[in-house]
């Protein structure tokens, strides 16, 4: 009895936790799109965009993926230190200080010299991924990429920092760092002169990378990690403990980059603007997919992991079809959205400045074929999690890697053969997402047989819901002249119409949906 309040009480804990970090995450991408506002509204789809972009893709590598909040150095942190921290009320004991000190240099020093390397054949290197580009876009993003070679070094540094907040269960500076990143740019590129904003967002990033090393070093070192030059590599147990998972976890974390280098080979081939045009869209699918899937699948992951840890398989599949439900519930009036005033909402949030309509059809262009990955991207997330809660990363990883050649296939046939721009670089985006989550949800079944006839029936009810909800999207638009009336009319209409047909097809999320609100009404 007394195990299973402990067990409870510990899931609550994790929960509480996950909520935080989901609202946080809200506020962060909030910020960051109104960053993204403010780049394109000076600076719209340009030369001068795309080489940032391009130039951005490399260091970002280890600022976001590599160091960022679940990425290898965070959670090899997590994983090793909080063995060795016998209490956290306590200052760290002298071994757990010496582990530290090695990592930070080992980290410093590799980055370093990285940093250097990239620093001094930044031409040659963007010449290579944007060799289908002219010499001035390469020259610029080469120019870019040697102001922003500092993020590589302090990328690293960062993730051990946030892996040692976390541990001493500090989540919220660790969650609102990106914010100090966002608001840098914001401040720099509305301050400094329109004749000089050519570098400007290099010289934002790269000062806001910084202020996010600043802004987490007193907390880390408040908690007595004292870091002194270690160059003990190979003979300290526990350091190697940590290469054991940070290297397959590394390599997990570049296959996404690998297939971000493929879309910049072949974007390079297509206008001026593409390569930012995709990034827009990236983020505007992020804004609500990312907070999406955050906000579900952090606190579903803890709850898979003790499900396998008590062997209770039932549990999992339960709780993997009530989380892809909700997913799958939530994301169609997503696409619908899309589809339907997608052109009218990039129009209304971007075209300012010297963001045109020009910048704003490849943007729409982008997110339209963008939108048919959200459902798989959503399960692909999801069954992910239950493989890590297997203890299985191997098989995410090598499903993953086993796609960069279908990824460069696809953008062969869509962009050289076809010339569909970049609607056919972010199509074979979606049918590579589509691969994933097909491939994962076939091979786990290898370790737990799920119950998909009930998920995908739903879905099926679901996908029918949407079809005749986006016709009635489609009927009110063309009743509505453009702008934010439209907007307004048509998201309540999709959100109105698909909730009905749901409960008309008796489906469960759509009840507790219509439950949760008319409780909230009857409070007012």
């Amino acid at each position: 009895m007394t195990t299973n309040i402990s067990g409870n009480d510990k899931t609550i804990t994790v929960l509480k936790a996950a909520w935080i970090i989901a609202v946080v995450t809200v506020i962060s991408k909030l910020i960051g799109f109104i960053r993204d506002i403010v780049i394109a509204n000076y600076y719209g789809a340009s030369l001068v965009s795309d080489a940032y972009y391009y130039a951005y893709q490399i260091p970002s590598l280890s600022l976001i993926l590599l160091g960022g909040v679940g990425g290898p150095f965070h959670s090899a942190t997590v994983a090793i230190f909080s063995k060795l921290i016998p209490s956290l009320k306590e200052k760290p004991p002298q071994e757990v200080n010496k582990l530290y000190s090695v990592f930070m240099t080992a980290t410093t020093i590799f980055f370093l010299i990285l940093s250097i390397i990239l620093f001094i054949f930044s031409r040659e290197i963007m010449s290579v991924i944007i060799s289908g580009s002219s010499e001035e876009l390469i020259n610029l993003a080469a120019a870019h990429l040697r102001i922003m070679t500092p993020l590589l070094i302090i990328g690293g540094i960062v993730g051990i920092y946030y892996g040692i907040l976390i541990i001493y269960k500090q989540f919220m500076l660790p969650n609102l760092s990106p914010i100090i990143m966002s608001a840098a740019i914001i401040g720099i590129v509305i301050a400094v002169p329109s004749d000089h904003k050519g570098y400007a967002l290099a010289w934002a990033t790269t000062i806001g990378a910084i202020l996010q090393l600043i802004i987490q070093y007193p907390n880390v070192r408040k908690l007595g990690f004292v870091w002194k030059p270690d160059f003990n590599f190979f003979n300290n147990p526990n350091f190697r403990a940590v290469n054991e998972l940070l290297f397959p976890a590394v390599l997990s974390s570049t296959v996404g980059q690998i297939h971000i280098y493929v879309d910049m080979f072949f974007t390079s081939s297509i206008s001026e603007g593409a390569w930012t045009a995709i990034g827009y869209a990236n983020r505007v699918f992020q804004f609500p997919v990312g907070i999406l899937v955050t906000a579900f699948l952090v606190p579903l992951f803890p709850i898979f992991s003790r499900l396998v840890a008590e062997n209770d398989t039932e549990g999992i599949k339960s709780y993997f079809n009530k989380g892809v439900g909700v997913l799958f519930f939530a994301a169609i009036p997503i696409i619908i959205g899309i589809l339907t005033v997608g052109y009218d909402a990039v129009k209304l949030v971007f075209e300012h400045g010297a963001f045109d309509r020009n910048a704003t059809i490849m943007v729409t262009e982008a997110l339209w074929f963008l939108s048919f990955s959200i459902l798989p991207y959503v399960f692909r997330d999801s069954v992910t999690r239950v493989y890590y809660s297997f203890n299985d990363s191997a098989t995410p990883f090598i499903v993953a890697f086993s796609s960069i050649v279908l990824k460069y296939l696809l953008n062969f046939i869509f962009i050289m053969k076809l010339h569909m721009g970049v609607g056919g670089i972010m199509l074979s985006t979606s049918l590579v997402t589509l691969f994933n989550a097909v491939v994962l949800g076939i091979f786990i079944l290898k370790k737990i047989k799920m119950d998909y006839k009930s998920l995908f029936v739903n879905l099926f009810k679901m996908c029918c819901a949407g079809v005749i909800t986006l016709g009635l999207c489609w009927f009110v638009k063309g009743l509505m002249s453009a702008g934010l009336i439209r907007l307004i009319a048509v998201a309540v209409i999709c959100t109105v119409s698909y909730t009905a047909l749901n409960l008309i097809f008796e489906m469960e999320y759509a009840k507790e949906l219509a439950k949760r609100l008319k409780s909230k009404l009857i409070k007012i």
